[in-house]
């Protein structure tokens, strides 16, 4: 197993994991919730989007569940996501005991802070299973709810040791935002079924402009030999990604990027993407649109190399976002991740260079203008820290 990440890396690899991934709403909720309902010590969720709706409802009824079974249950939302949170669901957990807490609310005279963000998405139960991927508690996420535009999107279910490094990243950022210390009793002592496949968690260090998650991402890219697909819902790429992309094709690896085609919550950061198209295709990557639905899985598969969770890998990530991701070597999770890939290709618009080349020179001006704007705003977001409580 190679691992090219830096000493400063906070996790190193492990093996004893059990990974499963987990494909759309229709297949993850289902099991999120039997896992909250199983639970029997406490309950940790981060999440970015929460909105208030059928799908929240159903996650909010299981949690106040747990509590009076006498399960500990702690809610991590961001402040901005969970602005469709409504304040009937706000009172209804907390007055059943949920401990529930905001990371940097919105206030009007913090200015550029405001942009600090905490885009992780985390279940964990118990110390000794957690999921993390790209969904949120909003009906968009969810088949049941929107059958025809669901948000197409991926979760890992997690046993071994990495559970207890994601633990500690939650406990790290409630400490830091809570007036009251996180205080959970002790985990149950070893996973359901011990597992035997690697893995470590990536996260952003204290300084949110040197992600741990971009160097591993450049890194793992520029090893790479036979392959590298990428799926990310908004594809704001910085330079060195965007190097490495370029040179591992030039290298011989099947580069392919996966990104949304005509539905997407955000039409301008497709637009932003739409500014690098030229320069990939001339040098050889290959771009695919997704066209069912709203692509918004974050997934990096390097040869056997996977990384799945909230990072989308763009230039505000690396800027302004709390970001983490599950990095895996196992057979059986390359496997199913080449399957996820396999079956979406066939199921998007693949963008060809000659055909590129003559789009409307309309197009060409507003990916320009875009595409100056997303640097202005880098420039100015350089080495910006975590926001203090």
């Amino acid at each position: 197993m190679t691992d090219p990440a830096t000493e400063d890396d906070r996790a190193s690899w492990e093996s004893g994991h059990r990974f499963r991934l987990l494909v759309d709403g229709g297949s993850f909720f289902p099991v999120m919730l039997d896992s909250i309902r199983q639970a029997r010590r406490y309950i940790l969720l981060e999440m970015y989007l929460v909105e208030s709706g059928t799908l929240a409802s159903r996650f909010f009824t299981a949690l106040v569940e747990a509590v009076e079974r006498g399960v500990q249950v702690y809610l991590l939302f961001d402040g901005y996501g969970s602005l469709g949170l409504s304040r009937g669901d706000r009172d209804f957990l907390r007055q059943a005991g949920v401990h529930l807490l905001f990371y940097n609310p919105l206030r009007f005279f913090h200015g550029q802070r405001n942009l600090f963000r905490n885009h992780r998405k985390l279940l964990l139960v118990d110390g000794v299973l957690a999921y993390t991927g790209g969904t949120g508690l909003k009906n968009q996420f969810d088949p049941e709810s929107e059958p025809e535009r669901f948000w197409h999107d991926v979760m890992l279910e997690i046993e071994g040791p990495s559970v207890r490094d994601w633990q500690t990243l939650f406990t790290e950022t409630w400490n830091r935002w809570s007036k009251v210390p996180l205080q959970l009793p002790e985990p149950l002592s070893a996973p359901r079924t011990p597992g035997t496949q690697a893995g470590r968690v990536a996260a952003h260090s204290r300084y949110l402009g040197r992600s741990e998650i971009k160097r591993s991402f450049v890194a793992h890219i520029r090893q790479a030999r036979q392959r590298v697909w990428l799926s990310t819902a908004y594809f704001v790429p910085s330079s060195k990604l965007r190097r490495a992309l370029i040179r591992a094709a030039g290298n011989g690896a099947d580069v392919r990027l996966m990104v949304p085609g005509p539905y997407t919550d955000h039409p301008e950061i497709r637009w932003i993407g739409r500014h690098h198209y030229e320069r990939m295709l001339r040098n050889g990557v290959r771009i695919f649109e997704y066209q069912p639905h709203f692509l918004h899985a974050k997934v990096l598969m390097c040869d056997h190399w996977v990384s799945i969770g909230s990072a989308n890998g763009d230039r505000w990530n690396d800027h302004w976002n709390l970001e983490a991701n599950q990095e895996v070597e196992a057979p059986a999770i390359t496997e199913a991740v080449q399957a996820f890939f396999e079956e979406d290709f066939p199921r998007c618009y693949e963008v060809e260079y000659t055909q590129w080349q003559v789009r409307p020179w309309t197009y060409r001006l507003w990916e320009w203008f875009l595409g100056k704007a997303v640097a202005i705003v880098a420039w100015f977001g350089r080495d910006k820290r975590n926001p203090p409580h």
